[in-house]
């Protein structure tokens, strides 16, 4: 039980535009506040999923630009690491105009470092005859390294122990139970953050035009349908994000684009049943630990698209709204990741939006077959006999079967 409660308290924090970008600018600000002076040249290395997830998504507060360079030159000059996720908020625009030509100029040098953690950040930054160099790795505020000049200030030991002792907890039934049974005022802040951050910036992406206007089409077609509504605020939210929005949202597992789909069709539905709030509570503590037990296993960063994982635990929270024994909650998710599992993560971008409509439908109709026992059953392709047996044969495939899937969507981006 206590160990649930840390979990949501650790991935459930708030993060400022999209979650690779601003780790870049996380690592730079940390570099600069480490060296002690604006530096003269930056030197980023980065993995293939960090290039991927970084190049093509706005960067708020810049209007309208994108690009690792830019995170990383403004991390730089104007972050303050102190604010971890949300490092470039409040960022004055004079900062923006700056770090934009200094990029433009060549201050920051990226390079391609295979072989590496899916989720891996270096920066080594220079003033004059001095060094300062950050690692993240496995975590986007997760620093393994601190070094200046030739000093080794800082050693994390590796955290794969404690990874490990995490999955051997997660179990299904025992997130159902924990759900049941938490004192909802242990984690009553953190779900309240998450109400209203990923609220707000669902409505923005509703009221305004942003990336495809994706949650804009689809309120449009069906403003009554209580499963388009949910739908459409998700993919509002996606929206925004992708394209720049300067508002905050709560995460999951390392994601925006997962916090938001896990959450608000939860949120959207609970209102629209007029569920008593502790219901909305519980629900949503579920919906976070079952995302979080479903990419747990996979990684934060790979070829397999997250809100797959993210849509299949909003839709088992709401199926927990609607008073569902365990044993169709469990069928929900199978369902839906028996038919949606494989959509490929080709990096954060405006598409994303589509990507949280597709498989919020995927969910939902997961959810329709468990109600009438219409389930697919253990040895339909990756579906095994229990659904914690199912996770850990999605995990496998997403985390080691689509390698050389990641390493192609990363070739072709890069052509």
């Amino acid at each position: 039980m206590n160990r649930y409660t840390e979990i949501l308290k650790e991935e459930l924090i708030p993060a400022f535009g999209c979650t690779e970008p601003i780790a870049l600018a996380y690592a730079a600000a940390k570099a600069t506040q480490v060296l002690g002076h604006i530096p003269e040249r930056i030197i980023c290395s980065c993995s293939g999923n960090i290039v991927k997830n970084a190049k093509s998504v706005v960067v708020p507060g810049t209007d309208g630009l994108k690009g690792i360079e830019i995170s990383v030159v403004l991390g730089a000059i104007a972050g303050d690491p102190d604010k971890e996720l949300e490092v470039l908020n409040g960022i004055e625009k004079n900062k923006v105009a700056e770090a934009k030509k200094l990029a433009e100029e060549g201050m920051c040098q990226i390079k391609l470092v295979p072989n590496v953690a899916n989720l891996y950040i270096k920066i080594q930054s220079f003033y004059e005859d001095e060094c300062a160099a950050v690692t993240l790795k496995d975590g986007h505020l997760n620093i393994i390294e601190l070094h200046k000049n030739n000093d080794l200030l800082y050693k994390k030991d590796s955290n794969s122990e404690e990874e490990d002792d995490d999955i051997e907890i997660f179990r299904f039934k025992n997130i159902y139970n924990y759900a049941n049974n938490v004192n909802i005022e242990e984690v009553k802040l953190i779900l309240d953050k998450q109400i209203e951050y990923n609220l707000n910036i669902a409505k923005e992406g509703l009221e305004n035009d942003y990336g495809a206007r994706v949650g804009k089409t689809i309120y449009s077609k069906s403003p009554n349908d209580i499963n388009e509504i949910a739908k459409a605020y998700a993919a509002a939210g996606s929206d925004a994000r992708m394209s720049g929005c300067e508002l905050p949202v709560v995460i999951n597992s390392g994601s925006g684009n997962q916090g938001i789909s896990v959450s608000l069709p939860i949120i959207i539905y609970a209102s629209s049943l007029n569920s008593p709030k502790e219901e909305l509570y519980r629900a949503l503590a579920l919906g976070n630990l079952i995302a979080i037990y479903l990419k747990r296993g996979i990684g934060k960063l790979s070829a397999y698209c997250g809100v797959s994982c993210a849509a299949a635990a909003s839709a088992a929270g709401i199926a927990y709204l609607y008073k569902e024994p365990l044993n169709v909650i469990e069928a929900t998710v199978s369902n839906s990741l028996a038919t949606i599992s494989g959509m490929i993560c080709d990096g954060a971008k405006p598409s994303c939006a589509s990507k949280i409509a597709i498989a919020f439908d995927s969910a939902m109709l997961g959810y329709e077959l468990a109600k009438g026992s219409n389930n697919f059953k253990g040895g339909d392709g990756i579906v095994k006999d229990d659904i914690d047996s199912t996770i850990r044969s999605i995990s496998k495939m997403a985390k080691d079967g689509m390698k050389e899937t990641d390493n192609e969507i990363l070739n072709i981006m890069l052509e």
